[in-house]
């Protein structure tokens, strides 16, 4: 594919929109930042990061994304951080902290921070700000995490970090904390012309489909996400063969591993364990490349789920929506910002509220294919990549501007070049 230009968006958000990021960016020009994160490929934010670099670039704002270098017992304390900060009770014992602060530092000692801003998403390389006094820039910590109810120890260690830096971003009002520095809210988004979201020839969903020996014989209810607990495929199963009494139908489960998640294989194991070999229980493990194939499945679902128990915001729902796809999703984290309840999905907050409402859009298709309409519509309006960097450079401004109440664009300046 090639390069990800923001001329490319105009056909979709149109010129205005397009004209207006431009002059945004005309006074960032030059200016130098850096994006870190704990993976280049599996999960939402890698995601995010794949496509809002290429466009910071793009605008002339010199973007670099590194990724955080760790070994597996790095990475095993972050997903216990992880779990803790959505309320999971565990001992933060202190040869945690130390492999914890060892890799940070380590990535830190090997790190250009000749930056103008540096972002830091999620916990993993948080201890960067350590390096904070070497340097002129400004320091932001974007949190993609449901932190609304944390375990207090590992908040309480986080938060000394986080009140160094300059700012917070979180993906909900109900994620903020009680904190020194301002936070604002960014919601995540989705690219529509990523091969997880453009269009695709009705034949080549058919030939995903069979490829993966998905009959297309009945409805089809998918849930797409990592094999994690917090997804909680074991209930969206439950859920399925409890609905399926009432109406016939198939389930998939499809999802990935990431890189720094060591639990994906045993969640794994467990999902297989639950669906018994039913053959209208297919569960897929798909490599994060495989876009194409994620999006093909979702077009080709009836229904989709994101049965979550906890949930930092839930990407999937946003690209089932972009679909037109009905979704049924809990009532968690970043998932009712998304959906709201009987304009663009369903929101529930149990196994026996799923299945009531994979009965009700499959006996109701009229209500399922409004809900999806509306869904769309919502989606362009808030969550597509191009709002989610509009955000991104006024919060450069306000952060390039310390104290100004307001600040001027050169209106004076020549109109600015717009590529075909």
């Amino acid at each position: 594919m090639s390069p990800v230009r923001l001329t490319d968006y105009e056909p979709i958000i149109g010129r205005q929109t397009i004209e207006e990021l431009y002059l945004l960016a005309e006074g960032l020009k030059g200016r130098r930042i850096k994006m870190v994160n704990s993976t280049a490929v599996g999960g939402g934010v890698a995601e995010i990061l794949s496509r809002l670099v290429p466009l910071l670039n793009d605008l002339c704002i010199q973007t670099q994304w590194e990724v955080i270098k760790g070994g597996e017992d790095f990475f095993e304390v972050t997903k216990k951080i992880h779990n803790a900060l959505h309320g999971e009770a565990i001992s933060f014992l202190p040869r945690m902290r130390e492999v914890f602060l060892e890799v940070n530092l380590e990535n830190l000692r090997q790190s250009d921070l000749d930056q103008d801003l540096i972002v830091i998403h999620d916990p993993q390389p948080i201890a960067y700000i350590e390096g904070k006094g070497q340097t002129h820039a400004k320091w932001v910590w974007r949190c993609h995490i449901d932190v609304s109810n944390p375990n207090e120890e590992v908040w309480d260690f986080l938060k000394g970090y986080v009140e160094q830096y300059d700012v917070a971003l979180f993906s909900s009002p109900r994620f903020s904390k009680r904190l020194t520095i301002p936070q604002f809210l960014f919601f995540p988004s989705i690219d529509p012309l990523s091969d997880k979201n453009r269009e695709l020839e009705p034949e080549f969903i058919d030939r995903i489909l069979e490829r993966f020996y998905i009959p297309q014989d009945k409805p089809i209810i998918t849930q797409i996400s990592r094999f994690d607990r917090l997804k909680d495929p074991i209930g969206v199963i439950k859920a399925f063969r409890m609905a399926k009494r009432y109406v016939d139908c198939r389930l998939v489960l499809a999802g990935g591993e990431a890189s720094d998640d060591p639990e994906g294989e045993s969640v794994l194991d467990e999902v297989r364990t639950e669906a018994k070999g039913d053959p209208d229980i297919h569960i897929l493990l798909l490599p994060p490349t495989n876009s194409l194939e994620i999006n093909a499945l979702q077009r080709a679902s009836t229904l989709i789920l994101q049965k979550s128990i906890r949930e930092g915001f839930g990407l999937t729902v946003s690209e089932a929506l972009w679909k037109k796809k009905p979704v049924i999703g809990s009532a968690v984290g970043g998932i009712p910002a998304q959906i709201i309840p009987n304009l663009t999905g369903a929101l529930v907050h149990s196994i026996e509220g799923t299945a009531y409402q994979i009965r009700y859009l499959l006996s109701h298709p009229d209500i399922a294919k409004k809900l999806g309409e509306y869904g769309h519509e919502y989606v362009k309006e808030e969550f597509l990549i191009t709002r989610k960097l509009r955000r991104y450079l006024l919060l450069f401004h306000v952060l390039f501007h310390p104290g100004e109440r307001i600040i001027y664009f050169d209106k004076d300046a020549p109109p600015l070049p717009i590529a075909g």
